[in-house]
């Protein structure tokens, strides 16, 4: 799933302190000749709010079956991203679909400025102090994974002086 990013960190669900937060339920209906039949899907994204995020789909015919196998989709798919002093470490822009996201690093005490998906992937990552604008599609299962994709392109200095074969000192100084 996450094979285009080189530096995504799968992490194993084992021993983590994990929170689930439901992003949406949608029910969704089929026309059959016996008449409509309803069911639901359900996207989560489950965090252990210090780095560690994920996010799945689950479909059922019922409610919480549904948001049962999200849960357990998105504990599938955890991954590691880098934060600093709570934020982010630089400017990322995501996209998915029709859906385009950006997410800025903020000074501390600013908060999680950010609207619906967007703001619940970032609460489960950790992040206390972000700016962020989703634009495009507002369908809330291509928001979430374009944050991921935004989310998943950030490096941490380390990441880049090991990258550029440098030191940290000159990452930072030039």
């Amino acid at each position: 799933m996450y094979q285009k990013y080189k530096n995504a960190e799968l992490v194993k669900p084992g021993g983590l302190e994990l929170k689930d937060r439901l992003v949406g339920v949608q029910r969704v209906t089929k026309v059959t000749k016996g008449g409509r039949a309803f069911g639901f899907s359900a996207i989560v994204v489950v965090g252990d709010e210090a780095g560690i995020v994920g996010h799945g789909l689950g479909k059922s015919k019922d409610v919480s079956t549904a948001i049962a196998k999200a849960i357990e989709d998105a504990k599938k798919n955890l991954v590691r991203i880098p934060l600093v002093k709570g934020t982010l470490p630089h400017e990322q822009k995501g996209k998915f679909g029709g859906a385009r996201v950006n997410i800025i690093p903020a000074a501390p005490g600013t908060g999680v400025i950010a609207g619906g998906a967007v703001r619940t992937v970032l609460e489960a990552v950790g992040v206390h102090d972000v700016l962020s604008k989703s634009q495009g599609s507002s369908n809330p299962h291509n928001v979430v994974k374009a944050t991921f994709d935004a989310l998943l392109q950030l490096r941490d200095a380390r990441t880049i002086a090991r990258d550029r074969g440098i030191s940290l000192e000159k990452v930072y100084n030039g």
